[in-house]
């Protein structure tokens, strides 16, 4: 019996401190405060974007410095319509990788819907629209028979998409016939939306406006949200000055497009593409399955998630956005053809996600990680391409920057652990 009889008070612990995670507290040290969040995400291995960027700026000033051609608003504008065909496929193969899986068969669906395509458009003469439609449907339907594989009979995804790789490239041979080429009219819709340019001004400029204001907008949302809700919001002025960061880079990148012909359509779509999935990977609980199921599988099935869904779904998407890349890229050559998603870019597209950011480990990720991935890629070889650079010494050079994105990426998680952020 405590001292002092039954009714005498039980002393409790002093009230504990609440948690809150640093990332999420309100600044209130000025440029102070920036800095110190900047050291902690330092120490604590969170990087985001920030090799990239840095790698992104280095690559620019040493080729600028080279060749004042690799600057030029031409030479930039091209660069902003080559590098959509190969992100679109990163885009999928981000949401891949977030599971911690790999998809191999990404080049060779690229090259079987661009075959669909134009076979069915060209030889058989079909609505090309329908032959759009056909080609994308027939990369989800790849997607869903992988996912079948993987997520049901348990065949690891490395093997099932080696032999998807294998299966699908001998597909669209078949399918090419004989000729193994067929060339596109250049009229088609495929071939219109790679080429089309707003070339009036105000097209670049309204693109910057609206994305600038949507930006904003969410952000103000979010913090209205969070502050009704009790938790940890970001202040005015933290948001204000990711505004104007934004506004700044994008009026510039507009400005840039109209020294040259204007606003390549290719761009605005891949950047539509990466707007709307980020969305669903931030803003709904699908994408927050995915995430979960990238971090934690065991956790995730435990806490009610259907695994094996989610695993064909994302698998969908990582084919269909292929088929998507695959018909960007078959409108820039304007053809299809035998050497149609071979060659280097599997690898291309597997590095402009990890060079992006995106974790080999799961859980990591952004669908900005296929553009800032695909923009470095991309770089260096319009780069090389302008100083005569070889083919092979290309290769290692894209070599050594992925392994440099690995290395990295595994420093991190290291870093993470031992913050206990892992």
């Amino acid at each position: 019996m405590p001292k002092g009889g039954v009714n005498a008070p039980v002393p409790v612990a002093a009230a504990a401190t609440p948690v809150v995670d640093p990332r999420l507290i309100v600044r209130e040290g000025g440029v102070k405060g920036y800095l110190g969040e900047f050291k902690r995400r330092l120490s604590s291995g969170e990087l985001g974007s920030l090799p990239v960027v840095l790698a992104l700026i280095i690559i620019w000033a040493v080729f600028g410095s080279l060749n004042s051609t690799f600057l030029s608003a031409q030479n930039l504008s091209n660069l902003s319509q080559q590098i959509v065909g190969t992100g679109m496929i990163a885009i999928g193969v981000v949401f891949v990788l977030l599971l911690g899986e790999i998809d191999l068969s990404v080049g060779s669906v690229s090259g079987l819907c661009a075959a669909i395509f134009a076979v069915m458009n060209v030889t058989h003469g079909v609505n090309q629209w329908v032959a759009l439609i056909s080609a994308i449907a027939g990369g989800a339907l790849v997607g869903l028979i992988q996912g079948l594989f993987f997520a049901k009979v348990g065949v690891p995804a490395f093997v099932v998409t080696l032999a998807g790789n294998l299966a699908w490239n001998g597909l669209m041979l078949q399918i090419l016939g004989s000729s193994g080429t067929v060339n596109l009219s250049g009229k088609d819709i495929v071939s219109r939306l790679y080429t089309t340019i707003y070339s009036q001004t105000i097209a670049a400029y309204l693109l910057a406006a609206v994305g600038v204001l949507l930006f904003l907008g969410a952000n103000l949302f979010d913090a209205r949200r969070r502050r009704a809700a009790g938790v940890p919001y970001r202040p005015p002025a933290d948001i204000a000055l990711r505004t104007i960061v934004l506004a700044v880079i994008a009026f510039v990148v507009a400005y840039t497009l109209n020294q040259y012909k204007g606003l390549p359509l290719a761009l605005l779509i891949f950047l539509i593409f990466i707007v709307v999935l980020d969305f669903v990977l931030r803003r709904t609980s699908y994408g927050r399955q995915i995430f979960a199921l990238g971090g934690n599988i065991e956790g995730a099935r435990r806490a009610g998630i259907n695994v094996s869904w989610i695993r064909i779904s994302v698998f969908m998407i990582c084919s269909t956005m292929a088929a998507v890349g695959g018909l960007f890229l078959a409108a820039q050559i304007q053809s299809a053809s035998q050497t149609s998603g071979g060659g280097n870019l599997l690898m291309n597209c597997i590095a402009a996600a990890v060079i992006g950011g995106t974790s080999l480990f799961g859980g990591r990720g952004s669908t900005w990680s296929a553009l800032l991935g695909a923009l470095v890629i991309g770089s260096i070889q319009s780069g090389m391409n302008i100083m005569g650079v070889s083919n092979a010494i290309q290769f290692m050079i894209t070599g050594a920057v992925l392994l440099a994105a690995v290395v990295v990426d595994s420093l991190s998680r290291r870093t993470q652990k031992a913050a206990g952020r892992a």
